[in-house]
């Protein structure tokens, strides 16, 4: 069993703070409640977070690279217990090898129209995971902060529509969407980012933007000032 890092314990305690941009806050009514566990552990290359990969051929959000997470059941009493679930059936993480730190405000995607909960854990006891449900989840990746912070791995990406959002290409994957949104809050609010170069900008995949409009959605970016 491993201790929470202080930047962990310090950026959880702070998570129900963080400001909510303007374009994430949730209507006044209405919305599917969701939510997404962000597991961190100690790995082999130092602290690390689980991500998988959809399913290309799932419904929603195809190919993409998320965090564990789905709707809120009944049964689940809460955000907290969705997240736990889901990281379960999508990854088969075992529940009591992780310790809840906190949740962060709901986000709220106009696009799938989900109030989204981020829900911080710990992984004190790391279990084996893997894609345990086929159908929804192609791969499971422990991905190190090491290579998240890294300057070479950060763009900000460019959907057709304009709008450009930060984005990472880690253990063969590009992470980009609210996924990356919210690993970009969590890094720069941890203090763990380095320095890099938003106007290093690349445009959204033609496959993915295929796989996009295939589920008739449409993505929102993050609008993003560039920083000095």
């Amino acid at each position: 069993m491993t201790e929470v890092p202080d930047w962990l314990e310090r950026l959880a305690a702070q998570a129900a703070g963080i400001t909510v941009p303007r374009y994430l806050r949730p209507p006044a009514d209405g919305g599917r409640l969701a939510a997404v566990l962000m597991l961190f552990g100690e790995g082999p290359f130092g602290p690390d977070v689980l991500l998988i990969q959809r399913s290309s051929r799932g419904r929603r959000h195809a190919g993409q690279p998320a965090f564990p997470g789905g709707g809120v059941d009944p049964g689940d009493g809460g955000p907290v217990g969705a997240a736990l679930r889901e990281a379960e059936e999508e990854t088969g993480v075992d529940p009591r090898g992780v310790r809840v730190l906190g949740t962060m405000p709901e986000l709220y995607l106009d696009h799938s129209d989900n109030r989204v909960t981020p829900v911080f854990g710990w992984w004190h006891t790391p279990s084996a995971v893997h894609a345990a449900s086929p159908d929804e989840v192609e791969s499971v990746e422990r991905v190190p902060i090491v290579e998240l912070v890294d300057p070479g791995n950060r763009v900000m990406l460019r959907h057709p529509s304009g709008l450009a959002g930060p984005a990472f290409h880690v253990r063969g994957m590009l992470v980009w969407g609210f996924t990356a949104m919210v690993l970009d809050t969590v890094l720069r609010e941890g203090g763990l980012e380095r320095p890099w170069d938003p106007a290093r900008i690349e445009d959204l995949p033609a496959e993915v933007v295929r796989m996009g409009l295939r589920e008739r959605i449409t993505p929102t970016p993050r609008i993003v000032t560039p920083r000095p």
